[in-house]
């Protein structure tokens, strides 16, 4: 059986359908430039420990990552399905690994937002995958959508910390700029 679904959230609007999924807010101007680093999920996905890249980043681009022991699987191999810079979207197909995901793809689409006063990017991630023999609709969907949950509050998390970073490199070198203009 296939099953299309899409991570919820509480955050809904005109924008989001039956067929598309709000993933959370994220603060901050580098999440599409996180997740785009399909050779480095580690950085942002906490259940990933090392990941192997072939080629350059595309679409049919592959990477081989291996996972933490919390999770029931050991390895998962991934591909660049769709790749839109302009649109920020990336689209990823699981097409190998010991782990009961089969035929699992997802697409994730970034938005600029103005939240709460601040520049931040509305992260929407819509998935698909057959659920697998011995597990109902019910079970597949609450473990894709806590994987999804722990990955994107990671990102969000990593994301805000990069940009304080940023925030603070800029306010050093305008420190060092003003103190040699006077």
């Amino acid at each position: 059986m296939r099953l299309f679904l899409c991570h919820e959230s509480p955050l809904t609007d005109e924008r989001t359908s039956n067929n598309s999924c709000v993933a959370n807010v994220f603060t901050g101007v580098c999440v599409c430039s996180l997740v785009r680093r399909f050779d480095q999920p580690q950085k942002y996905k906490p259940f990933i420990s090392k990941c192997t890249m072939y080629g350059d980043l595309n679409i049919g681009s592959v990477r081989h990552v291996n996972v933490k022991a919390r999770l029931p699987a050991t390895t998962s191999t991934e591909s660049v399905e769709l790749l839109d810079d302009n649109e920020h979207i990336l689209g990823i197909k699981i097409i190998g690994g010991d782990h009961n995901l089969m035929n699992y793809s997802s697409i994730l689409t970034f938005h600029p937002e103005i939240i709460e006063g601040r520049s931040g990017t509305l992260v929407i991630e819509s998935f698909m995958v057959d659920i697998p023999d011995g597990n109902t609709k019910d079970e597949t969907c609450y473990f894709v959508k806590a994987l999804i949950n722990c990955n994107l509050n990671s990102l969000s998390e990593v994301s805000e910390w990069m940009d304080v970073q940023e925030d603070q490199r800029v306010f050093s070198t305008l420190s060092y700029v003003n103190i040699d203009v006077l």
